[in-house]
């Protein structure tokens, strides 16, 4: 062990933590929807170019990790979260003052600020598990539970906190929406800037004290062995591990695009037996399961952050394929039954707590298996070749539920739902079975 006196490891998770606050703010983007997509608003947008805004971002997100990955070494933690800071701030703000159309803001959220996460995003778990090589699922966990939290502060504060900014914040010239956009985008900003402060790595052959490395030879993944980028992708682990990531993480981004969309249309069906918009008590009851759909979004986001240190921990005992495989499992149970669970107040909550939890884990478990896989050492550049899947999830997820409830455009009941829902099922299911099939890496 190295005795040279180094900060406290616990500093890193407090920056993780708030880094991660304001990248959240992408999960936040469904508090927006029904504002873009109300027939009678400014914007008029329909539900698959709102979803095509959100697939975006976290498309780019995706991709631009991989290059943040690999620039990792050269560039410097600290500099890579200071650009994606003011990348993702700059990003809302001009969609605050140029978004009008969708094409401005697919460019400004989705392609900038989708670029701004994704400079972040990898630099406190790749710094974090050289902190904390004898807890890496609890750091993954604690390090990326911010971004899941995020938008439980983010939502609220838009639609209900102190009557909600949409209701009250108006900067000159903009509306409710583009105003938070600005507000947003420089707050977000600033808390990144302000986590990256302590994003360094620590000394070379630092180790935590008391702790022993695993046995290189052990029969388990340990992170002991580093595999480079193109050792990796030469593995069929590492394609089956990127198919997994793939199905779990279809199923929450879904969700997350649809929540609010869903749920006013499950609770206002439920309660009014029609969609019809002409009905007299059409407009006071989507106001009503608007209420409720947001706070299941709020519900969401809190289990969304707490299922990645929860989740993370349980890997840390349970190993990691038995979690992923468990996570999977009950994850495709719940899509399966959540067009049914939707038309009731608690069950849409409920539903939507659990569905944010299993979610969650995914960035625990993943950045986790990755490292027991492929190396402690070279995870931040690996995990950016494995978090792509999760860019692939953003788009399918919500485009596939975006394009059926287009197709379903004025009509008076919400089975349009039930088919996007069941092919998110059966993608987790498949992701349970495939988890099992996957062996340790031999290098």
């Amino acid at each position: 062990m190295n005795n040279t006196k180094t900060m406290n490891r616990w500093l890193v998770v407090a920056g993780a933590i708030l880094i991660q606050l304001a990248l959240g703010a992408i999960y936040a983007w469904s508090v927006f929807t029904p504002h873009l997509t109300d027939p009678d608003g400014v914007y008029n947008f329909s539900a698959g170019e709102a979803a095509w805004i959100f697939s975006a971002g976290l498309f780019v997100f995706a991709l631009v990790m991989i290059w943040a990955g690999r620039k990792l070494a050269t560039l410097g933690p600290r500099k890579l979260a200071i650009a994606g800071g003011i990348t993702l701030g700059a990003g809302y703000v001009l969609a605050g003052i140029f978004g009008s159309s969708f094409t401005m803001q697919l460019i400004f959220i989705g392609i900038v600020g989708g670029a701004g996460i994704g400079l972040a995003y990898v630099v406190p778990i790749a710094v974090g598990v050289k902190w904390f090589p004898d807890r890496k699922g609890m750091l993954t966990g604690l390090a990326v539970a911010g971004f899941g939290f995020g938008a439980t502060i983010w939502v609220k504060w838009a639609c209900s906190w102190w009557g909600g900014l949409l209701n009250t914040l108006q900067l000159p010239g903009l509306d409710g929406v583009r105003s938070v956009f600005v507000l947003y985008g420089i707050i977000f900003a600033a808390m990144i800037l302000l986590g990256s402060i302590v994003m360094k790595d620590p000394p070379k052959k630092w180790l935590p004290k008391g702790y022993e490395p695993p046995a290189v030879n052990s029969v388990k993944a340990t992170g002991q062995i580093n595999f480079d980028s193109q050792e990796m992708l030469k593995t069929p682990q590492f394609y089956m591990l990127f198919m997994t990531f793939v199905f779990s993480a279809l199923a929450g981004l879904m969700i997350i695009y649809c929540i609010n969309l869903f749920g006013i249309d499950a609770l206002t069906f439920s309660k009014l037996g029609s969609l019809n918009r002409g009905n007299s008590d059409f407009k006071t009851t989507v106001e009503w399961a608007s209420s409720v759909a947001g706070t299941a979004m709020a519900v969401y986001a809190i289990m969304n952050g707490l299922g990645r240190i929860i989740w993370g921990v349980v890997s840390d005992k349970a190993g990691r394929k038995l979690s992923i495989f468990l996570m999977c499992l009950s994850q495709g149970a719940v899509m399966f039954l959540l067009y049914y669970l939707g038309a009731h107040t608690v069950t849409l909550v409920a539903a939507a707590a659990i569905i944010g939890f299993n979610f969650g884990g995914n960035f625990a478990l993943f950045p986790a298996a990755t490292a027991d896989f492929f190396g402690n050492s070279t995870v931040g550049k690996n995990y950016g070749y494995v978090f792509f899947s999760y860019g692939i999830a953003g788009v399918a997820g919500p485009q596939i539920a975006g394009l059926f409830k287009d197709a379903a455009m004025d009509a008076d009941t919400p089975t349009a739902w039930i088919t996007p829902f069941i092919i998110a099922g059966v993608v987790c299911m498949a992701g349970a079975i495939l988890i099992l099939l996957t062996k340790t890496p031999k290098k």
